[in-house]
């Protein structure tokens, strides 16, 4: 996939399709947005998306800049899906300016070589926000390409976006998040050498630090399951910061895995939250603690079972 930071700058080889959005998360809205332009790969076009770094709510200071999704992440979910060209068009003072008019004809036109576009019916881009749905569909009948505007994706009655997503994942609602996506919600990272205390329980536990822009569900213990090599684990995982062993304020990703005793130090991970199931708690002494992660790994057992049976 190849990745474009300086569109002003771009002349792309090749005709594109290009889906426009903040594309956070990547929920259930935005997978509608890619299957319009990934089916015209076989007219030849070539999959472009068109985002945003940061997102322009962000860059405005209207949000704190936790992220569904990293910009790795993304990156590596939409290379996944066949995305062949993603744009990061980089949101400064300079860029923000662009009027609507050159964003579609300088930008998107002559650039991006775009012959499709998908977007939402209430996609905002340009210097204000001011280009919209009408501009595209002016330009369109003007410049000559296609032009697929798609309304909002709902779900029991309700409008996905990346803030009912984020909504729910800030109060620990994971399924609702999980349907709300069409897959998991993950964290990656690189499994790194904790303090080894799982290990001297007779519980070893896989540990992440996840980045900093990572919006993370409240801490707690979580039914879980764990992408590593193609392969997928059940598992029990915790997010927080251990009150019971440490003093430490960095939030941590603590994860348990059933019948699994690999050394996988360095390698990536993507942890996937599957159900809430406490909240995180200082405990009298390591004993209760030990009780505790018994009574978690014997209950998160019975969860992954019943989703088997």
């Amino acid at each position: 996939m190849e990745i474009i930071t300086d569109v002003l700058n771009c002349q792309l080889n090749g005709e594109t399709a290009v889906a426009i959005g903040k594309f956070d998360g990547l929920h259930l809205g935005h997978q509608r947005l890619l299957q319009e332009i990934l089916a015209l790969k076989k007219e030849g076009l070539k999959a472009c998306v068109f985002t945003f770094d940061p997102s322009p709510a962000v860059f405005f200071g209207l949000a704190d800049g936790k992220e569904l999704m990293t910009k790795e992440e993304k990156r590596k979910a939409l290379q996944e899906l066949g995305v062949d060209v993603l744009v990061e068009y980089p949101m400064n003072p300079e860029n923000a300016a662009v009027t609507p008019k050159n964003f579609v004809e300088k930008l998107l036109w002559e650039g991006l070589h775009v012959r499709f576009i998908a977007a939402g019916t209430d996609v905002s881009f340009g210097a204000k926000g001011a280009g919209n749905a009408q501009l595209l569909e002016e330009d369109a009948s003007k410049l000559g390409y296609r032009l697929k505007l798609i309304e909002k994706v709902t779900l029991d009655g309700e409008e996905i976006s990346s803030s009912l997503v984020r909504k729910h994942v800030e109060q620990g609602n994971m399924e609702q998040v999980n349907q709300l996506l069409g897959m998991p919600y993950m964290i990656s990272g690189t499994v790194l050498h904790g303090k080894a205390l799982g290990r001297k329980l007779g519980m070893p536990t896989l540990n992440l630090i996840p980045a900093q822009s990572k919006l993370l569900p409240p801490n707690g213990v979580y039914f879980s399951q764990v992408y590593w090599k193609d392969k997928i684990y059940p598992a029990i995982t915790n997010i927080g910061k251990k009150p019971t062993v440490s003093d430490e304020e960095v939030i941590g990703v603590e994860t348990y895995l059933y019948d699994f005793a690999e050394e996988i130090y360095g390698e990536e991970i993507r942890v996937a939250l599957l159900s809430y199931k406490r909240p995180e708690m200082r405990f009298a002494n390591v004993e209760e603690l030990k009780t505790q992660m018994a009574s978690d790994i014997k209950a998160g057992k019975y969860y992954h079972l019943s989703k088997i049976d």
